[in-house]
């Protein structure tokens, strides 16, 4: 079997794909790494450093140290990510919103450009919020004053919609989802810090190579797990009847299967649990308090109310962006208009409710895992002494980077297997006509 990296280079249509992305994705990251004017980076830096367990350190992660560095990038993808997720939760309150979103390729098209101009608005608000933030630290900013506001609210909001633009060409125009593609060069930027502090930490006797061997083992596992729970499925066996077409032509009946994912909400249980869970620290940050100051040390990271929290809020999460995603009742209606049934269900409402039902049990360890995976790694590699390396294999970096990577990769497979090359994965062979076809 040929090397299927080399061939897609040989591809002329896929190479020409794959370079696109690699320049847009180089260009982010030179971008992510120029400073916005009138901003002493040093003074920022050792402000921030100690704020990597609020908001401020979600965030920073997601764009790529931007925000601790106040690049013209800071804001990153996020704005509109959070524009896209605002969207995808009023569909469920407002009908006309959920109708644009049946509506076909008009409708995503007018969804889009709401998206747009929502990402504008909250770039704005978030840079002024910013600009202000920075204008609070000793020593970060040269200038303060409406003038500087003035200038980091053009600087990051032209920053944020050529982040958006950059992403939609890669959509468009190269390999992988855009947006997806950006968040995870950003957390992929931060391993080589991680691996270095690291190195670090065993040169200097604080890290035993026991640990290290450990810490490694476990590396492998968490992602092997992950990449296990992301693609696994449920089968609903789905049976389609034989049915004539006119003109003596006559479709045979069909067995197949909807698969209805074990992990369906993706990452954005873990997102919303860690922006809840981590406010006491974050008011900490910016406040002296006493009782604020008190409730902020019980509930710190590694203690028993945090992490519990925590757990109950990714499950909760779970089954709630699962409800807003995934519609029983649109599956089993276009089921239904296709003539397709559920063996031993009747269509309509009795097939919802038997996705439903289905959906419901099989999300539940869904939802556990999850849990598990944000908290385990990271406790285990606080209590090892790397606790920077929970940034990188906690729950949130490591499901991104494996859903980016499963999905780019499948998206490559179909270049190859479109082009009758054998692909990334060989599954079996089938011989049709003298000739093999690899499926």
């Amino acid at each position: 079997m040929a090397n299927p990296v080399a061939t897609l280079f040989r591809i002329p249509e896929v190479k020409e794909k794959i370079l696109f992305t690699v320049l847009c994705l180089l260009i982010y990251r030179i971008g992510a790494h120029i400073a916005a004017p009138g901003i002493d980076v040093a003074a920022l830096q050792a402000y921030t450093g100690r704020l990597q367990g609020t908001v401020f350190g979600i965030y920073d992660m997601f764009v790529g140290g931007g925000l601790s560095k106040a690049t013209v990038f800071a804001l990153g993808i996020m704005p509109y990510i959070s524009a896209s997720i605002m969207f995808q939760l009023l569909a469920a309150v407002f009908p006309t919103i959920e109708k644009m979103q049946r509506e076909g390729e008009d409708g995503r098209k007018r969804l889009t450009q709401y998206t747009r101009y929502a990402t504008v608005a909250l770039s704005i608000v978030q840079a002024v919020g910013y600009a202000k933030f920075l204008e609070a630290i000793p020593g970060a900013v040269q200038n303060p004053g409406m003038a500087f506001t003035a200038t980091m609210v053009l600087t990051l909001t032209t920053g944020a919609v050529f982040i958006m633009w950059l992403g939609e060409q890669i959509t468009e125009r190269g390999i992988g989802n855009g947006m997806s593609l950006l968040i995870f060069f950003s957390i992929i930027d931060t391993v080589p810090t991680a691996i270095y502090e690291t190195y670090r930490l065993v040169a200097l006797g604080e890290v035993s190579v026991v640990s290290l061997i450990l810490l490694f083992v476990m590396m492998l596992v968490v992602i092997a797990a992950t990449v296990a729970v992301t693609v696994a499925a449920r089968k609903i066996p789905v049976q389609i009847p034989r049915k004539v077409m006119g003109k003596g032509r006559i479709r045979e009946g069909q067995k197949s299967f909807v698969p209805l994912r074990l992990n369906s909400a993706g990452v954005m249980p873990i997102i919303f649990a860690q922006s809840i869970v981590i406010v006491p620290s974050t008011l900490k940050t910016f406040t002296n308090n006493a009782a604020v100051t008190t409730f902020s040390n019980w509930f710190q990271f590694g203690t028993w109310p945090y992490e519990l929290t925590f757990a109950l809020l990714i499950i909760f999460f779970t089954y709630f962006y699962t409800a807003i995603v995934f519609n029983p009742v649109d599956l089993a209606e276009n089921l239904k208009k296709q003539g397709a049934f559920v063996p031993g269900v009747k269509p309509g409402a009795r097939t919802a409710e038997y996705i439903d039902r289905v959906l419901t049990r099989i999300t539940l360890p869904g939802a556990v895992f999850l849990a598990g995976i944000a908290i385990v790694p990271a406790l285990v590699l606080s209590s090892v002494g790397v606790p920077f390396l929970g940034r990188v294999l906690g729950g949130t970096g490591v499901l991104i980077m494996v859903g980016v990577a499963l999905d780019t990769v499948q998206q490559m497979q179909q270049h190859l297997l479109l082009r009758r090359y054998d692909g990334f994965m060989r599954k079996g062979r089938v011989k049709l006509r003298g000739r093999q076809r690899y499926l």
